[in-house]
């Protein structure tokens, strides 16, 4: 076969796997991961997870699986069940199983600890969870399930249940939000989001399908990920940037995206953002200028309280009035305080690895170039002649 075909092909071919890998949904899909590296992702985790569920059973005889939930999600180690407890069968409820991540610092008697104590925890904006429990390399976590889904479900107008890829990746429509939606939403949510600063709990994985709605509210999910050192959903994205280093920025970072896909019906195409299209008023671009702009990633992102103080959420009356429960004893308080910090540390350490990764790309491809192979050429000739003359001189 001919040469030229074959390396033409093999161009083309590296050109599409490195579309699919930049899709940062994408690149996390099962058999994306099992075609580039087949000997580490192997596994099955589906039976993995009926594995660890079929012995939960054992010890909790009320519940009972109905189906699962196919490829609702976007995590590799992570599967869905749709549930029923038996007192109550007509209340549907989910259970999630996920396997321990990365960024898991706290100590198993902590992890144990923490993970009992989120039936306990309750916001007015924070999702309940019915039942949580853990084991040595794994937890699963019950929650009720809502038929009409989540925010990311109300922007794509799509069915809860459908693969996360088809509910997603394709939408028939692209529309963003009412302005008051907006407004509300985004209010509700970073008054969760202080609220959980504030008493030091780590979050960073607020995104769309993060947010259940209950009418007009929302309700922030999946706490236990931070707990199980899940990696972000967007942490491609903020590990670009050296100034978002903390928590806290990662869930403001987070919010403009969450923002912008709310205002516009999509995710932005790319980050930093640099122009804004227009918007239902200038108080969102304001917002979005603030996080995702070039200005904003370089400099770093403001806190929750200073966007609680921008006009498009100062404004926003919060009708709910329940008291939110959510104790923490103090040894793992500052257990997590610890774990928040290996967190940060383990985050500083990748994004200075891709900073130098970045200037010695930049300066083998500048080193690479035609201008300065031409340069080099003319500096050896002149080089050259020089040694030439200074001989003869010599001589």
């Amino acid at each position: 076969m001919d040469r030229e075909f074959i390396a033409e092909r093999q161009k083309g071919l590296q050109n599409y796997l490195n579309y699919i890998t930049s899709n940062h949904i994408l690149s996390s899909y099962e058999p994306v991961k099992k075609f580039l590296d087949p000997s580490n992702y192997s596994a099955n985790y589906t039976e993995i997870a009926l594995q660890q569920v079929s012995m939960f059973f054992r010890s909790e005889p009320k519940f009972e699986v109905v189906e699962p939930l196919k490829d609702i999600g976007w995590r590799l180690r992570k599967r869905y069940f749709l549930m029923k407890c038996k007192n109550q069968p007509k209340e549907p409820l989910v259970l999630s199983w996920a396997d321990l991540g990365p960024d898991k610092y706290l100590q198993d008697k902590d992890f144990q600890c923490a993970i009992k104590l989120l039936p306990s925890w309750t916001h007015p904006y924070i999702h309940r969870v019915t039942f949580a429990t853990a084991g040595e390399s794994s937890a699963l976590v019950i929650k009720p399930f809502n038929e009409k889904g989540t925010l990311k479900d109300l922007i794509y107008k799509a069915k809860p249940k459908d693969p996360f890829l088809k509910k997603y990746c394709n939408p028939r429509k692209i529309q963003g939000l009412e302005l008051q939606q907006i407004k509300t939403f985004g209010r509700q949510i970073l008054e969760v989001l202080k609220f959980l600063h504030d008493r030091g709990f780590p979050y960073g994985h607020l995104h769309a399908s993060n947010v259940m709605l209950e009418g007009e509210t929302c309700r922030l999910m999946d706490l236990e990920n931070s707990l199980l050192g899940l990696p972000s959903f967007y942490r491609s994205y903020f590990t670009q940037f050296r100034k978002i280093n903390t928590l806290e920025s990662i869930d403001v970072h987070c919010f403009g995206h969450l923002l912008y896909e709310m205002t516009y019906g999509r995710p932005p195409d790319s980050i930093p953002v640099d122009q804004f299209p227009p918007a239902p008023s200038m108080s969102v671009v304001s917002v979005l200028e603030s996080i995702l702009s070039c200005e904003a990633c370089k400099s770093g992102m403001p806190s929750v309280s200073q966007l609680l103080q921008m006009p498009l959420f100062s404004d926003v009356a919060l009708m709910n009035t329940e008291k939110p429960q959510f104790k923490i004893p103090t040894k793992l308080k500052e257990a997590l305080k610890t774990a928040k910090e290996c967190m940060e540390k383990r985050l500083t350490e990748e994004q200075k690895s891709i900073y130098q990764h970045r200037r010695l790309t930049r300066a083998q491809s500048h080193h690479g170039s035609e201008e300065e192979k031409k340069k080099r050429k003319i500096l050896a000739r002149k080089v050259n002649k020089i040694t030439i003359l200074f001989t003869i001189y010599i001589l």
